[in-house]
């Protein structure tokens, strides 16, 4: 657990639990986050925290690394149900701690912390990783907008207006007079859209009467571009390839159907995702406080390079070629840093059980 901040005493309104340097913080709230920080300081924290004092007898670095076990997050997490869980001390003393003698416990967190630092620099290396590998789809997408990813025929591009490239359209607004009705369908919003992935898993609905859900329907390519959204994700888009039934989507997208004879949904998609990534979009956008929006009359004006459709083909091509790459690349680190984690609670696992065997 990392500390986030603190704020002076003076400003708790709430009670509040004195601790020392070397004591360990133990988060009550939902368990299985398995919030336990050993600070450096002196001050006081929330009733959330259970203090447990260093002494004598327990060091506390080797309490912390107990805490973070597997075996003890579990009992913990299994105590108490419901969607905020919140374990007192009593639930949590029977449970049983090999507590060797204080010279061994630091002997034993110094080997833990010993094996956990190369751990830690694997990880920061698997992270850079997986920071180049995200550059370099930046780097791909922006290159294929801009004709430098193929051997282009520059002179047969031109840049048009996105609402010269296909229709655009604004998703239906989520009124109080929509929330009920006869006509209840499944629809999409802005939660929904992830760079270049739709989530199903979270999809509400609203009346859409037959006019309604005629106008606002989606079809299989069709591209929902983010109307409202953080600045640096402003129009972030995915193409729709089918549900298993109908679904509509609301006003905080923007619906952009591919006119076939000027471009390819699957082309559309890249120059889009490279406007994110290169600021056009951020920059079309009005920002108020943390939230950007890309209104549809600054999507429609956005500008849209456009080369003829067999060079889109194989810009897409060699889009798809790469990306691929990189995709294989971010799943094999994203399965090391698993491996990673799963290292880390063998470490601990195996340090306590043979504290625990040789008791």
């Amino acid at each position: 657990m990392k500390l986030l901040g603190t704020v002076p005493a003076a400003m708790m309104k709430s009670s509040a639990v004195h601790f020392k340097p070397g004591d360990v913080l133990y988060g009550r709230l939902r368990p299985y986050l398995n919030k336990v920080y050993r600070p450096t300081f002196e001050g006081l924290c929330s009733a959330e925290f259970i203090v447990l004092p260093e002494n004598e007898r327990v060091d506390g670095s080797y309490l912390q690394y107990f805490l973070n076990s597997s075996a003890f997050v579990r009992y913990a997490s299994q105590l108490n149900a419901g969607d905020r869980p919140r374990v007192d001390f009593d639930q949590l003393a029977p449970y049983e701690v090999p507590l060797p003698h204080v010279d061994e416990q630091r002997r034993i967190v110094a080997e833990l912390e010993k094996q956990f630092s190369r751990l830690d620099e694997a990880v920061a290396n698997l992270k850079r990783v997986k920071a180049n590998a995200a550059r370099l789809v930046g780097s791909v997408l922006i290159d294929a907008a801009a004709g430098r990813l193929v051997q282009p025929s520059r002179v047969a591009w031109r840049t048009v207006q996105v609402c010269e490239a296909g229709e655009v359209l604004l998703g239906r607004q989520r009124a109080p007079q929509y929330l009920t009705g006869r006509w209840s369908r499944k629809y999409l919003r802005v939660a929904n859209i992830k760079d270049d992935a739709i989530n199903f898993n979270d999809v509400e609905t609203m009346d859409f009467d037959e006019a309604h859900f005629a106008k606002y329907r989606l079809a299989p390519g069709d591209i929902l571009v983010s109307e409202g959204q953080s600045p640096e994700l402003l129009g972030q888009s995915a193409i729709f390839r089918g549900y298993d039934e109908p679904l509509c989507f609301q006003k905080t997208l923007h619906r952009f159907r591919a006119d076939p004879e000027v471009t390819t949904p699957e082309f559309a998609q890249i120059v889009f995702r490279s406007h994110v990534r290169s600021g056009v979009f951020r920059r079309l956008g009005s920002i108020t406080t943390n939230i950007g929006h890309l209104t549809l009359e600054k999507f429609k004006a956005a500008p849209f390079p456009l080369p003829p459709l067999d060079e889109q083909h194989r810009i897409v091509a060699e889009v798809d070629r790469r990306l691929s790459i990189v995709r294989e690349v971010v799943a094999e680190v994203d399965a090391n840093l698993k491996r990673a984690q799963a290292l880390r609670q063998a470490v601990l696992a195996r340090a306590f059980s043979m504290v625990s065997e040789h008791a």
